[in-house]
């Protein structure tokens, strides 16, 4: 190996750790929830950097929120999916429940709440002006979805009812979180076991 071929490894790899520790920072600094972190400037002080700096890493603001969504992705894994192939409806159920319920507490859901807060309502509004971060978004749907069906892979069970119990679980779980971080009189535990019991009644074959 050349001394140039060395020197550029090396260069990549000093490259690699500072993008790392950008997205980071990031996410330290959305996780706040403040809404003045959804600012390219807040970020690149929040890091140490200028915003020259951020741009040479993510090319613009669209750039830096895709690369967030994409590494908070990464670190999650899939996570819903944890329970055993040979595992039953209800365990399988309990699996997706569970690791949403302690997985939407966590830093990195708070940061992608704070960062959602920020974005445009409407959505060809949104995907004018980040395109980057809706198609994240957007791949992000499509992934659950396939981590459903993988879920429930083997049970015969309608795929139209798997995608509905797709589309209701995340919005529904978020609302436990809400209420736990909130303070709530509410049983949680027993709001997850009812919430449990009416998916599995919902998608018995």
């Amino acid at each position: 190996m050349t001394n140039t071929e060395v020197a550029g490894r090396r260069s990549n790899k000093r490259g690699m750790a500072t993008r790392e520790s950008m997205l980071d920072a990031a996410l330290r600094s959305l996780a706040s929830g403040d809404p003045g972190a959804v600012s390219g400037n807040r970020i690149a002080k929040d890091i140490g950097a200028t915003w020259g700096t951020v741009k040479y890493q993510f090319g613009d603001i669209d750039g830096l929120w895709s690369a967030v969504l994409r590494y908070t992705a990464e670190r999650r894994g899939d996570l819903p999916a944890s329970a055993s192939v040979n595992a039953s409806l209800r365990d399988r159920v309990s699996a997706i429940v569970d690791n949403l319920y302690e997985g939407l507490s966590g830093a990195d859901s708070r940061a992608i709440e704070t960062l959602r807060a920020a974005m445009p309502r409407d959505r060809a509004e949104f995907e004018r002006a980040y395109p980057l971060t809706a198609a994240e978004f957007e791949s992000w749907r499509q992934a659950w979805l396939d981590t459903c069906r993988r879920a429930f892979a083997g049970l015969e069970i309608d795929p139209q009812r798997v995608a509905e119990v797709a589309a209701f679980i995340p919005g529904a779980m978020r609302g436990m979180v809400s209420e736990r971080q909130l303070g709530t009189y509410t049983d949680l535990d027993l709001a997850r076991r009812g919430f449990t019991n009416a998916i599995v009644e919902y998608l018995e074959p």
